[in-house]
């Protein structure tokens, strides 16, 4: 902190450089300059127009001078303190001579009148007209249309960055480095078209000036000096065409630096490469040239001699041209030389493919909605989809590596999960799924599929008749959508399986950011990665989120000294995030409706726990087919209603029996009497069991 204070404080002469030279720049609006000050700064103008117009020449694409709208207004600036600084010294000494505004006006001056001031003003007239009316309006035209056409494709580039970060193509440095291009060639285009507003205001004081130091030379040469009419039009117009030139020649070359950096296309070659790859890569076309010409030379009364002598010339640079084209040829004649065969090389490590945690391969039709080339739809949709289980969940899940696979179906696609199949499907791009939810008003006319993610029944339809099928009471989606669905819900069944031991580490480093203690304490001083690594798989794989990783590792702080089993753990956990789970299973709402165990059966199944060592007990086969087909009816039932189905059970019986019903009621949640918070009302809607059950 002291060292920025002293930075502040004591700023470097190259801190300095920029405001002082802004304040030179005001300052000679108001401070008289003796003539050679003026030579001095109007030669300096002239060097650094020179300087911008070859800088935009030779870059590479138009963010390689970034810099050039400040360079743009700063000349402008400096142009217009030159003519405010020359027309005062001009009109207070015009009447000493021609050099009384330095030898700089003088030359110029001299150089365009001649002996003509009538010729030397239309002129200087035409000059400024040309740098108004042709280059400047043309390249803030341009600038306009830049800066409209880049801040429309910028959403566009943006996700096709988002789209190669999410398919693993770039890294996160990568990534950021594009962005900030993108922002930069906005904000460059949007200053150009601002700034070139400058250049055009420029060139219209141009005119005015001169009118003034015209009107305003013959009023003080005649009226305060006693010079005749002739002598004051003869000594003030060359000195202000002489002013407005030295202006002007500055004004015309940095207009056209600015239109050539406005039209120029980003590419591997400066401007000069350009021309000569592009204008001469076609002799034929120089040849048909140099023919017309020579034609022209020919007819009567034509200058015989310019025509043929420049059809002569551009006739010589296509030979030349095409001679150099030529030369690779004449080499590829030769016999071609017998290379030696490769010699075969050792096995090294770069030979093994490691296997994508997460992979997406689509049929040949399907290329279009994965690829960022053509604004590829689902690859938006699965960044949007990791974005909301992130937020959901409470963790990243790798990115999904997207491939193309000629061996699957057109339209078909597979989802893979660390090399291994775990989801697949046919998608119609062009058209929309309707998906039938169950209470629709009719049926619809079309292919018959199933929703690949949840297997309802559903009908490749249309576009004309999508909002017919929806006012029916259809869901009806798009192709990526359908493929985005079926990922979303294929992450979800697997999330124990994506949390890996490098994303656990990744999640508490995060953590340490908030909680550094914490996570230090914890691991490993008490418990080792892989064992919260397994509590956390346990929370997922029975659908709860990791949001809230705080309270966990405080939770597994607390029992940690007492024992070491993921198990034990897991269900610790469950306790002390009881509030959050029935938060997640009902919401707000204070009654809990659940299902309950026989009271005979769950006694029996205590017993047989406790004596099995907490083990669990083994059920007889017939009780174990009533109690899953039990389960699953009453599911179903609570399903259709729009209710969640809970299963609430003692403590010791949860883990038992949330893994026994899960195959065949994956939608029943069983919790345990100890997650329930104090403050929700229990209220039993349906038992399992019988009272003739055993273990």
């Amino acid at each position: 902190m002291a060292q920025a204070q002293v930075s502040l404080a004591r700023p470097t002469m190259q801190q300095m450089a920029a405001p002082l030279l802004i304040i030179m720049i005001l300052a000679m609006m108001v401070l008289p300059l003796p003539p050679i000050a003026l030579d001095l700064l109007f030669t300096f103008n002239i060097a650094m127009s020179m300087l911008v117009m070859l800088v935009a020449l030779y870059v590479f694409k138009p963010l390689d001078f970034s810099l050039f709208p400040t360079v743009l207004l700063l000349t402008t600036l400096l142009r217009l303190s030159l003519n405010v600084a020359s027309t005062r010294v001009v009109l207070m000494h015009g009447h000493s001579g021609s050099d009384a505004a330095g030898k700089v006006i003088e030359a110029f001056g001299h150089f365009l009148v001649g002996s003509n001031y009538a010729v030397g003003l239309v002129v200087f007239v035409i000059l400024v007209i040309i740098n108004f009316v042709v280059i400047t309006k043309g390249a803030g035209r341009i600038a306009e249309v830049a800066a409209r056409f880049t801040l429309d494709a910028m959403p566009g580039k943006q996700m096709a960055i988002d789209a190669d970060l999410n398919a693993g193509l770039i890294g996160e440095a990568e990534a950021r480095r594009r962005r900030q291009e993108v922002a930069k060639e906005a904000e460059f285009y949007g200053a150009m078209d601002g700034a070139s507003k400058f250049v055009r205001g420029d060139a219209v004081a141009g005119i005015i000036i001169m009118l003034i130091n015209i009107v305003g030379g013959l009023v003080i040469g005649t009226l305060q000096h006693g010079l005749t009419l002739a002598q004051a039009a003869e000594i003030y117009t060359l000195l202000t065409i002489g002013d407005g030139l030295v202006a002007q020649v500055p004004a015309l070359v940095i207009s056209t630096a600015a239109g050539i950096l406005v039209t120029r296309v980003s590419a591997e070659q400066d401007l000069n490469a350009q021309l000569l790859d592009q204008l001469g890569s076609r002799p034929q076309v120089l040849y048909i040239t140099a023919g017309i010409l020579t034609v022209l030379g020919l007819i009567p009364n034509m200058p015989h001699l310019a025509f043929l002598f420049i059809a002569a010339c551009i006739a010589g640079v296509a030979y030349w041209l095409e001679r150099r084209g030529a030369q690779p040829l004449v080499e590829e004649d030769l016999p071609p030389v017998q290379e030696a065969p490769p010699e075969p090389q050792e096995v090294s490590w770069s030979d093994v493919v490691p296997i994508d945690v997460l992979g997406l391969e689509v049929g040949y039709r399907l290329i279009p909605l994965v690829d960022r080339n053509q604004d590829g739809e689902l690859l938006r949709r699965i960044r949007g989809l990791r974005k909301k289980f992130a937020a959901d969940m409470g963790f990243l899940v790798p990115s999904v590596h997207i491939r193309d696979n000629l061996e699957l179906r057109p339209n078909a696609y597979r989802i893979a999960l660390k090399g291994v199949d775990v989801g697949n499907g046919e998608v119609s791009p062009g058209m929309y799924m309707a998906i039938n939810p169950g209470r629709v008003l009719g049926p619809l006319s079309g292919p018959q599929t199933r929703d690949p993610a949840f297997g309802l029944p559903a009908v490749w339809i249309e576009a004309a008749v999508r909002e017919n099928a929806q006012a029916m009471g259809y869901t009806v989606v798009d192709a990526s959508t359908v493929v985005a669905t079926h990922l979303s819900s294929v992450i979800q069944a697997h999330a124990p399986e994506l949390l890996g031991r490098e994303e656990t580490q990744a999640l508490l480093d995060h953590l340490a950011k908030d909680a550094p203690k914490l996570v230090e304490d914890l691991v490993p001083k008490l418990l080792p990665l892989p064992t919260v690594q397994k509590v956390l798989q346990n929370l997922l794989g029975e659908g709860m989120h990791i949001r809230d990783m705080r309270s966990i590792l405080e939770c597994l702080a607390e029992h940690a000294t007492r024992t070491q089993d993921a198990e034990e753990l897991s269900q610790a956990v469950r306790v002390a995030l009881g509030r959050s789970i029935v938060q997640q299973i009902y919401g707000g709402t204070r009654e809990m409706e659940v299902f309950s165990l026989d009271p005979q059966l769950e006694q029996i199944l205590t017993q047989a726990s406790q004596v099995r060592g907490g083990e669990g007990p083994g059920l007889e086969p017939g009780l174990a087919e009533r109690l899953l087909q039990q389960a699953s009816q009453l599911s179903q039932a609570r399903e259709q209603l729009g209710q969640p189905s809970v299963l609430l059970v003692p403590p010791v019986l949860r883990t038992l029996l949330a893994r026994f019903l899960r195959r065949a009621a994956p939608q029943l949640r069983v919790i345990s009497q100890a997650e329930v918070p104090e403050n929700r009302v229990i209220k039993v809607v349906a038992t399992l069991g019988g009272a003739g059950g055993r273990a």
